[in-house]
């Protein structure tokens, strides 16, 4: 598992590849991720490495390699910003052959305590159409606002933006959008055993909650997150 740290820095190492053919500074990390020191990056580069997500090449400046990527998050070679007043996220750096897909923003999930995911069919996310299957359609999806920390050990943190695939099944792991009691809605792993359903945060400070399968209903699978910077 990984710090909401060494996740931020991972991510704007991984961007700034993508873009610049390069690894950035010690100096650009620092800023990137709002730490005072370079001790600081040392350390959150050494757990990274440390766990394999990136390789430190010796006697290079300058000498970083993403290895690979955590399991829930797609890599996302492109960054998102919060448009005013619109409150929309658009594509900043996108290659300009990329096609973009609208998708649904229907407000916020819980990964915590569950909250009621609201349908604003007024706010829309945009999404390089790459990102998603090759003849999928952005009817086929949306998308949530993260709220709470309940899945941050699975890479998943507060004000992210869970894209979400529309499907009433599941399989044991996914992590799930779950309607519960036909009220309230949370992000969660889903496990069915027994005849009883799990849902499984990922922080070792909540519990899981078991259900029985007529109080939970799936909305949908988690595909990717989206983080804004």
């Amino acid at each position: 598992m990984l710090t909401r740290k060494q996740l931020e820095l991972l991510q704007f190492i991984y961007n700034y590849i993508q873009k610049n053919n390069i690894s950035p500074s010690f100096e650009e990390m620092k800023e990137a991720v709002q730490l005072r020191s370079k001790s600081g990056i040392f350390r959150l580069i050494n757990g990274l490495a440390e766990r394999g997500f990136i390789k430190q090449l010796r006697h290079r400046a300058r000498a970083l390699e993403i290895a690979r990527m955590p399991d829930s998050m797609i890599p996302l070679t492109h960054e998102y910003k919060q448009e005013i007043p619109s409150e929309r996220f658009s594509h900043q750096s996108a290659p300009l052959h990329s096609k973009f897909l609208e998708i649904p923003l229907y407000g916020r999930i819980a990964a915590g305590a569950p909250i009621l995911a609201v349908n604003d069919s007024h706010q829309t996310v945009s999404i390089p159409q790459n990102f998603l299957s090759t003849g999928i359609k952005n009817k086929n999806f949306y998308a949530l606002e993260v709220s709470g920390d309940s899945m941050e050990e699975a890479g998943i943190f507060d004000g992210d933006i869970a894209l979400i695939e529309k499907t009433d099944t599941a399989e044991s792991g996914n992590i799930v959008v779950a309607l519960v009691n036909n009220h309230e809605a949370t992000l969660k792993k889903y496990y069915y055993k027994n005849k009883k359903i799990t849902l499984e945060p990922a922080n070792r400070r909540y519990q899981a909650q078991i259900y029985t399968p007529e109080q939970v209903k799936i909305q949908g699978r988690l595909r990717t997150i989206i983080r804004k910077y």
